[in-house]
């Protein structure tokens, strides 16, 4: 959620802060800005809106900018309107600040500086942090300044030390035109490191178009930029070493390369990325997997009592295949909670206990809070992220990347069926560990190495699903149903279709729509079964029968070759033959095509949903 950009070097801030802006988009915003330090002052320019509307109002560059923050802002505190978008000054308007995160205390800070005579302008809890700065800026001679420090960074680490919450800040001060501070707590931070310029983010699609090195700031560090280099420090003033480090992907890799949409484009990487995922981590001729990152936690993994994968949105999702896959391969008892209940809970964590997090990210915060107090309570903790460096990466004991590149698009695509396939990888390690036959294990290994060439095949029916999707968009309340192992695929196709396309849908099993949500279908409903072949097939055959006699309109998936789904389905979908327990790496594109295709045409914008973000770094 929202975005920081900030540069110091010798070219003009403006353009790069601006590009940096639109490498941002995708992780969601309702408004935008950006403050440039020229000729001794700091010049100011935001709007509510798009970045296109920032870029209108903007003055021509003119190269003296060398230094400025921008932001892309996601509404937490404050109406999403030009006044409350970012940055924000003090009052004296010497500090500008942009900020990700969330300021608990923000409340009990204003109130006292505005008792302390300091004007505020905006709703936000942001202000607060630039006017808490400011204000001690300002007063720092009754303090006693210490030597060492300059006014400004003293400053920033006072502010910081009485701040609660989470933050990602970039901060300059126009008594200081060539200092650049960051800090973070609880919100992404990564400085890129270049030839005498330095790009301070929240992302790294921001930087890697200028340097791939960067260092990756942990919680309760700051970093100041300025002539000499950078220092990094906490917040409490002792010095931390940091050291350079490869940013994993190029510009190419977020670029669209054709594609309308990030999307469509990342729907159409799967069979790729899938072989980088598993590329050099399955072994089909020797029938052996090997997990690097959790090596030398298997004999715990492998002794583990109790599995609870954590997570939110699609990857808990995914982790709901995870747990049934670990519990039919591995015989480990598995729970799915979602990561946003599991922290406020009085979870059950006992000796033998391993919490699985999976976030595309690494930087959700839900998930994240889970893993804090899983460890607190004793537990093993492992991480299955695609973001190398992120923060969930670094606070969990061992864990599995994806390896699948940047994900732009806010609907994930790729990296639930690379979180699918890792998981997979897992759960046939453990099981072969525990009690599954070298010969099962290497007939599930094949099977998983054929899934990406199977991808293919189903990408394309691309224009088919989008004539289904042209035949059914009109309608606002749909139902996705599977049993087994297609339940969550279910769930996933359901979200997939409200995310984007806003259109109202229901995921479910199918043996619960007789519950309650039978009595939704009349009118031609579309009703979207999953319906491969499997060992509750003929369950969900009579399942489509109940929806057909009550007038719904029935959209199937089903296997290759099924004649009879063909015959009494109203729009058919294939994908190819594959043992149940790897299905939903292959049903699922075609309900994430269905989605996309529902969107476009409906006319809205894919990459960009209302009021979502791609990573949802606030509670």
């Amino acid at each position: 959620m929202c975005g920081i950009v900030a540069y110091l070097g010798r070219k003009a801030a403006q353009p790069i802060l601006v590009e940096g802006l639109k490498r941002l988009e995708y992780r969601g915003y309702d408004s935008a800005g950006i403050a440039l330090l020229d000729d001794g002052s700091i010049h100011v320019t935001k709007t509510s809106g798009r970045i296109s509307a920032l870029e209108e109002i903007l003055d021509e560059p003119h190269g003296r900018d060398t230094l400025g923050i921008a932001h892309t802002r996601w509404a937490t505190h404050g109406r999403p309107n030009t006044t409350n978008a970012h940055p924000h000054l003090d009052a004296t308007g010497k500090i500008a600040v942009v900020h990700n995160g969330i300021i608990e205390n923000y409340a009990t800070l204003r109130t006292w500086l505005q008792n302390e005579g300091v004007v505020f302008r905006s709703e936000t809890d942001t202000e607060v942090i630039a006017n808490l700065i400011g204000y001690i800026y300002a007063n720092q001679a009754e303090a006693g300044l210490p030597d060492e420090q300059s006014a400004f960074e003293w400053a920033v680490q006072q502010a910081l030390r009485k701040l609660h919450g989470t933050f990602g800040l970039a901060i300059i001060c126009c008594d200081f035109p060539d200092t650049l501070i960051g800090a973070k707590r609880g919100s992404p931070l990564i400085l890129g490191v270049g030839n005498t310029e330095y790009i301070l983010a929240s992302d790294a699609a921001a930087i890697v178009e200028h340097t791939t090195q960067a260092i990756y700031m942990a919680d309760n560090e700051m970093v100041l930029v300025g002539p000499d280099g950078f220092h990094t420090k906490t917040i409490d003033n002792v010095t931390v070493a940091k050291d350079l480090k490869q940013i994993e992907f190029s510009l190419e890799q977020i670029e669209l390369g054709g594609f309308e949409h990030h999307m469509l484009k990342e729907i159409f990487e799967q069979p790729e990325s899938l072989r980088m995922c598993l590329g050099g981590r399955i072994d089909a001729h020797d029938g052996k997997i090997k997990l690097g990152g959790i090596r030398d936690y298997l004999r715990e993994l492998t002794r583990a009592r109790h599995v609870i994968f954590t997570a939110c949105g699609t990857a808990f999702h995914a982790g709901l295949v995870g747990e049934f896959l670990l519990e039919h391969l591995a015989r480990i008892p598995v729970e799915t909670e979602y990561a946003s209940e599991f922290r406020y809970r009085n979870p059950i964590i006992e000796d033998g206990t391993i919490v699985i997090a999976i976030s595309q990210s690494g930087e959700t915060a839900d998930t994240l809070a889970a893993v804090e107090q899983a460890k607190e309570r004793g537990a093993g903790v492992l991480g299955v992220v695609n973001v190398v460096g992120s923060t969930i990466a670094r606070a969990t004991d061992a864990g599995i990347y994806l390896h699948v590149g940047p994900e732009i698009g806010v609907a994930s695509t790729k990296a639930f069926t690379a979180q699918v396939a890792v998981l997979s990888m897992l759960a046939i390690e453990l099981g072969r560990r525990r009690h599954l036959g070298s010969d099962d294990a290497a007939r599930h290994i094949e099977e998983l190495a054929q899934i990406p060439e199977k991808i293919e095949r189903i990408l394309e029916q691309s224009d088919h699903i989008r004539d289904i999707a042209a035949a059914n968009i009109e309608k606002d309340n749909w139902l996705f149903l599977g049993r087994g192992f297609n339940y969550p695929v279910a769930l996933e196709g359901a979200l997939k279709l409200k995310e984007i396309s806003y259109i109202h849908a229901e995921g479910l099993p199918a043996a619960e729509m007789k519950h309650g949500p039978i009595a939704l279908i009349a009118d031609c409903m579309p009703a979207v079964f999953v319906a491969t072949a499997g060992a509750q097939y003929d369950k969900m055959m009579g399942n489509i029968e109940e929806v057909r006699a009550r007038g719904g309109r029935i959209i199937v998936v089903a296997t290759e070759g099924d004649r009879y789904l063909e015959g009494v389905a109203d729009h058919f979908i294939t994908v190819p033959q594959t043992p149940e327990l790897f299905q939903p790496m292959l049903t699922v594109v075609p309900l994430q095509l269905l989605a996309y295709h529902a969107a476009v045409l409906r006319g809205h914008d894919v990459d960009k949903p209302r009021n979502l973000a791609k990573s949802v770094t606030v509670e």
